[in-house]
């Protein structure tokens, strides 16, 4: 049991719900992380690094009372986050993107309170020299046509239950007719019960 609890008190980091962030070149571009952990902690540490190797941010905090403090970081990036309030917010804010930034970002934590434990989540960064509006219109036809095809996909779909359902009630209706008719006919030819009436002739 207490296995069980430690597993589910286990530190959690997300970087939202979805994992890819677009950014324009010569933007600034914010990279998201917060952490949960129902056992609190101390001395923790985070960082992010950029493509697995480089390390742009380090960070630690003494407890939930106390803000993060700067370890180390890239002059690029600035901390944005705040541990004090509601969110254990550890994001980041990448300034003037360019298109060698593109690529994977991992923000680590590690708790030693859950003896040292490191856990991770990554977001991925696009950067682009022009935000493109998305021309709708095919979308919209695509959607139409696949949203008509379903509507008749259902309507065939109901008209043959109806269908199946008047031809079973239609045979239903049979059955009952032909077994009150054979019914009927049995008992009047005195072919009720006709088998235990068949006695064997007495032996002279």
């Amino acid at each position: 049991g207490v296995h069980a609890f430690t597993i589910a008190c286990a530190l959690e980091v997300s970087v939202g719900k979805t994992n890819t962030v677009m950014a324009l070149n010569n933007s600034n571009v914010l990279l998201p992380c917060t952490f949960t952990t129902c056992i609190g902690f101390q001395d923790l540490v985070f960082t992010w690094h950029f493509n697995s190797t480089e390390m742009i941010y380090h960070g630690k905090i003494k407890t939930k009372a106390s803000e993060p403090f700067l370890v180390a970081r890239n002059p690029r990036v600035e901390f944005v986050g705040s541990t004090t309030g509601k969110d254990n917010n550890i994001s980041i804010v990448l300034k003037n993107v360019e298109f060698s930034d593109a690529g994977k970002y991992t923000c680590h934590v590690k708790n030693p309170k859950e003896k040292n434990a490191e856990h991770n989540a990554t977001i991925f960064l696009t950067v682009v020299q022009k935000m493109v509006e998305a021309d709708n219109t095919l979308t919209l036809i695509i959607v139409g046509v696949v949203g008509g095809l379903i509507g008749l996909l259902i309507l065939f779909m109901l008209i043959k239950r109806v269908v199946l359902f008047i031809i079973k009630k239609t045979q239903d209706g049979k059955k009952e007719c032909l077994v009150s008719s054979s019914g009927n006919d049995n008992t009047e030819n005195g072919l009720a019960g006709s088998k235990a009436e068949q006695k064997a002739p007495p032996k002279a």
